[in-house]
């Protein structure tokens, strides 16, 4: 399979490096969405990490499940208050398929591009799919591709200059639309180096991922604020929907 899996050594810095992500003001548009659009249906999350959304999700009344690759990241979660009321199932998100139908399905962090080839990709919609009840919807949130900001010439860039984080993707599979992303982290006075590919993807090809798959767009945003999605949005949070039996959209039979 074409996908990452996060090891031991990320597992235990992974909430420290990204402390940010959990602060209130970037977790609470999230949750309020996802809890509207789940309603009282249930969510399923895949590759829910450390349950940075899950757990809060689930502390608003919303029965979450999950499923995630990594056994070391599930370890975390277990950890942490709350963890009991959010089963976990160790597989991947192309694949594993949980019994019953959820309102909604999600998959945030830009975790579609740890699936690095299309075929890949487009099971995780397929996957989504099976997983819904009609009008359930799946939302997706991730990067749109920055290559215009490579210099001609050159194969990579800069994309985080901080004192505790330094951050650079380069473009190695233009045809492919993979590159990988070198991060190196200063955690607890010690240097944390990690370097993974992933498999960038257009807004247009996310579109018909959803329809080989059977869903439709229903929004798409440049954040879970819900600002306009423009041209030169660098971000995208994405819903399409399941339709009825019969309407237009829907698989056939």
């Amino acid at each position: 399979m074409g996908a990452i899996t996060w090891g031991p050594e990320i597992a235990a810095v992974y909430d420290t490096v990204n402390a940010a992500q959990s602060a209130p003001s970037v977790l609470g548009p999230m949750v309020d969405m996802l809890s509207q659009l789940a309603g009282d249906g249930r969510a399923l999350e895949f590759a829910v990490g450390t349950g940075r959304v899950a757990l809060p999700l689930s502390d608003r009344g919303v029965p979450v499940q999950a499923i995630e690759l990594s056994p070391h990241m599930v370890d975390r979660l277990h950890g942490k208050p709350g963890a009991d009321r959010v089963p976990v199932t160790i597989g991947d998100m192309t694949t594993t398929r949980l019994p019953g139908q959820f309102r909604l399905v999600y998959l945030v962090a830009n975790t579609i591009m740890n699936v690095t080839t299309q075929e890949e990709q487009l099971a995780v919609f397929v996957n989504a799919a099976a997983h819904l009840e009609p009008t359930g919807c799946f939302v997706l949130e991730v990067i749109v591709p920055q290559l215009r900001r490579v210099p001609p010439g050159e194969v990579a860039r800069v994309f985080c200059l901080d004192p505790e984080h330094v951050g650079i993707e380069t473009f190695d599979d233009v045809v492919g639309q993979v590159a990988w992303s070198h991060h190196w982290f200063e955690v607890d006075g010690r240097l944390v180096r990690h370097s993974a590919p992933y498999r960038y993807v257009w807004p247009s090809e996310l579109d018909l991922m959803a329809r080989l798959a059977g869903l439709r767009r229903r929004a798409r945003w440049a954040g879970w604020d819900r600002q306009p999605f423009k041209s030169d949005s660098e971000s995208q949070v994405v819903v399409y929907e399941k339709p009825l039996a019969g309407e237009p959209g829907a698989p056939p039979g």
